[in-house]
């Protein structure tokens, strides 16, 4: 997270302004693109060209003709409690760059204040495009009525445990659940046809749904990282779990679900299920650019932060170079292919953690010597109070799916039912 943080600010992202949309999509399409890496890609790229086709058209009509915008999106798996749950967040670039007058360096406007209604439009095209996309590709189909119906993949029959697990983690059904929670609040609502607004600037139309009120200034360094850095957060945070004195796991919500949720509890097996569902499918790219920030867009080199002024060379070092006879010159690398390796102590910074002063009298730390002598290992754990000897490996058993108190109280068994 930190590193690619870096990396995006120094070397992609413009210092322009930044604004987030969120897309999620119901809850019957969910396990099908957790696993085909082919649709997710596609419903990614039908997200990121209908909002770039948005700002194009929003801003001729401010004069700006035949503008580009970029975006960073970021492939999301689970939800605040750790349900299969993928969605998109996409960072775009909040505006276009039409070409200049003069040397036809691109120049950046800026997209003026948007309504909700701006949204919930954006959100029908983007829901309508969809939909037709899946009916191509046979993931939906329409029952006649103006109704679509999710038929199921193959996947039930390729990998029947994979399916099955992806279907609980979606529901919260055993193996991954089920859980513990506030009593969801009952609020009948006179139904609605079309997109209905239910924060600003947030749209839900269909069980498909567009966030898009978070916005950073072009100059608001401190809202541009955490803004990169909640994006490409990890699934959950360590400090969040814990284990309550039932012996359940508890998982701290950073905001309130909308039935005032704080908590989940769940048994451990059904947290470790989730864990398993969170796993992105291997040689699937979770990080992917469009627009003027693609890898091969015509004016990304145009549009990216400049590259970091070259260190000089020490004197004498390119007469040496150029003595040998057989040395070799690095091949340059093209503009845009600046991002690199960041040394360990660069990020722990960034997370707010400095390594290199000492937090006694506040002067820079070194490192004196790097210890590998197993008894002089030994002997400084014991003087920490440590263990020195490695644990025992446990002899192999199944799941104690039976031994959850929270599926006990659920099923109504007796309290003991699992001890035999």
């Amino acid at each position: 997270m930190a590193a690619i943080t870096l990396n995006l600010l120094a070397h992609v992202v413009p210092r322009v302004g930044l604004r987030q949309f969120v897309f999620t999509v119901p809850h019957a399409l969910r396990a099908r693109l957790a696993y085909d890496g082919r649709l997710l890609g596609a419903v990614s790229r039908i997200f990121v060209d209908s909002i770039l086709g948005w700002y194009r058209r929003r801003m001729e009509i401010e004069g700006a003709a035949r503008g580009q915008s970029g975006a960073v999106t970021v492939v999301q798996r689970v939800s605040a409690d750790l349900k299969l749950h993928p969605h998109l967040h996409a960072v775009v670039l909040d505006g276009v760059f039409v070409a200049g007058a003069g040397d036809g360096k691109p120049v950046f406007h800026a997209l003026p204040r948007i309504s909700d209604v701006a949204v919930a439009d954006l959100l029908q095209v983007i829901r309508a495009r969809l939909l037709r996309y899946l009916l191509r590709r046979h993931v939906v189909e329409d029952d006649g009525e103006g109704q679509t119906r999710f038929l199921a993949d193959d996947l039930a029959e390729r990998e029947p445990a994979l399916a099955q697990l992806a279907a609980a983690a979606v529901s919260g059904l055993p193996p991954a659940g089920p859980e513990l929670r506030r009593k969801p609040l009952t609020v009948v609502l006179p139904p609605a046809d079309g997109p209905k607004v239910v924060r600003p600037l947030c749209v839900e139309d269909g069980g498909f749904s567009l966030h898009a009120a978070t916005r950073v200034g072009a100059e608001d360094d401190v809202g541009r990282t955490n803004l990169l850095k909640y994006v490409l957060r990890p699934p959950i945070a360590q400090e969040h779990v814990t284990f309550t004195e039932e012996g359940l796991v508890a998982i701290q919500l950073k905001k309130p679900f909308r039935d005032g949720t704080v908590s989940v509890e769940m048994d451990p097996l059904s947290l470790v299920s989730r864990l398993a569902a969170s796993v992105h499918p291997p040689r699937f790219h979770s990080i992917r650019y469009g627009g003027v920030l693609a890898p091969h867009a015509k004016w990304r080199p145009l549009v990216v932060p400049p590259p970091p002024p070259e260190a000089a060379p020490a004197p004498g070092a390119e007469d040496a170079c150029h003595s040998l006879p057989m040395a070799k010159h690095p091949k340059p690398r093209p503009a845009t292919h600046r991002c690199g390796y960041i040394p360990w102590h660069v990020l722990m910074r960034q997370l707010g953690i400095d390594v290199e002063t000492c937090p006694r009298c506040g002067g820079k730390m070194k490192i004196i010597a790097l210890v590998r002598d197993p008894q002089s290992i030994a002997r400084y754990l014991r003087h920490l109070g440590l263990p020195t000897e490695e644990p025992s490996m446990a002899p192999a058993r199944g799941p104690p799916f039976w031994q959850s108190r929270v599926l006990r109280r659920r099923y109504g068994e007796p309290p003991d039912a699992g001890q035999a």
